[in-house]
């Protein structure tokens, strides 16, 4: 049973190290903008986000000019979910199917 564990661990951060650390924008976002006066963001645009934007990485901060803030969407998560979590989990699922 600790090998299983220890499969689920090593397949999480095997997924989890990269699309932490480079700009893989597969996760469905929205990204709330500035029109015109910086006082009132009014216009949000759909876009696909990385894992990384969120802790600093893959992207120029004069790309967020005229942005106030980006967050993932209800899809985002779910999908951010199922890579980081459900894989590894089949991953580790599948070697004790194997073992036994």
């Amino acid at each position: 049973m600790k090998r299983v564990f220890f499969i689920f661990f090593v397949a999480f951060f095997a997924i989890a190290i990269p699309l932490c650390f480079f700009p893989v924008e597969i996760f469905p976002g929205e990204v709330v903008m500035y029109t015109g006066n910086k006082v009132k963001p009014i216009h949000t645009e759909e876009a696909e986000l990385s894992l990384s934007y969120f802790l600093g990485y893959g992207y120029d901060p004069k790309d967020l000019l005229g942005i106030k803030s980006f967050h993932l969407t209800l899809k985002g998560y779910f999908l951010a979910f199922i890579v980081l979590f459900g894989l590894p989990f089949l991953i580790a699922y599948r070697s004790f199917l194997k073992k036994e």
